[in-house]
């Protein structure tokens, strides 16, 4: 049986929607949403990883806890070990699941999901997908295909690469990629000690560094993509959903 942390890394600096982890959604920041709803999950203690004052303090504000990392990581996995190693440096959390700090509207179940497939003694890492069911995201490189072994009927299956480009060819079904990740502790403690990889660099994804270096990645089918907020328009869509 594993013992898993959840992580959910934040940044203040976000292009596109800055400052957006202290947005507030009906009165509470966006990461106090994000927080609860990983509290929800129920498969262990949940921290913020963050860079600001700002942010450590709403955190803890509403009950939950946080701990400052160094502003220049170069990636959020980069963050989560940070936390990790300094909450825990005996290691006794042997797994940890990293949550987006920009998912307010995440079901719980998905956090459980993503979480599920570390339990098999040979995955490295586990992630999501969702089956492609838009047609337009099958050609839209914004849109992460996974190809993944998944049998009929399954729910689980080996990631057997990522692409930006339409993969695998011809008839099927093609999968989307969701962003979350689950770590066995061993594996994000090497992973955050490679250097880029020549795939990685190539797609512009980070999971392939993962895959260049024969680690294991599972990934458990879900039904939908969870709302990320990146814009002010999806921050008006999510303050819609939770209303």
């Amino acid at each position: 049986m594993l013992n898993p942390i959840i992580v959910i890394p934040a940044r203040m600096h976000a292009t596109r929607l800055p400052g957006k982890p202290l947005a507030l959604i009906h009165g509470e920041p966006m990461i106090v949403h994000v927080w609860r709803r990983a509290m929800q999950a129920g498969i262990g203690p949940v921290v913020v990883a963050c860079s600001e004052a700002e942010v450590f303090d709403a955190v803890h504000a509403h009950g939950g806890n946080a701990v400052m990392t160094d502003p220049d990581h170069p990636s959020g996995s980069d963050r989560v070990w940070e936390a990790v190693a300094r909450l825990d440096p005996e290691g006794g959390f042997d797994a940890i699941v990293n949550v987006q700090g920009d998912l307010p509207t995440l079901d719980p179940a998905v956090i459980r999901a993503v979480f599920a497939p570390l339990e098999t003694a040979e995955v490295d890492i586990a992630t999501l997908i969702t089956e492609i069911v838009v047609e337009d995201e099958r050609t839209n490189p914004n849109v992460v295909k996974a190809v993944v072994s998944l049998p009929p009927g399954g729910r689980v299956g080996r990631a057997l690469y990522f692409s930006r480009a339409t993969v695998p060819a011809n008839a099927g079904p093609h999968y989307h990629h969701i962003g979350l990740y689950a770590y066995k502790r061993a594996a994000l403690a090497r992973f955050v000690t490679l250097p880029v990889g020549v795939l990685e660099r190539r797609e512009k994804l980070e999971q392939l560094r993962a895959l260049e270096n024969g680690m294991r990645i599972d990934a458990a089918l879900v039904d939908t993509v969870p709302l990320g907020v990146d814009t002010p328009a999806d921050l008006e869509r999510a303050r819609a959903l939770l209303r």
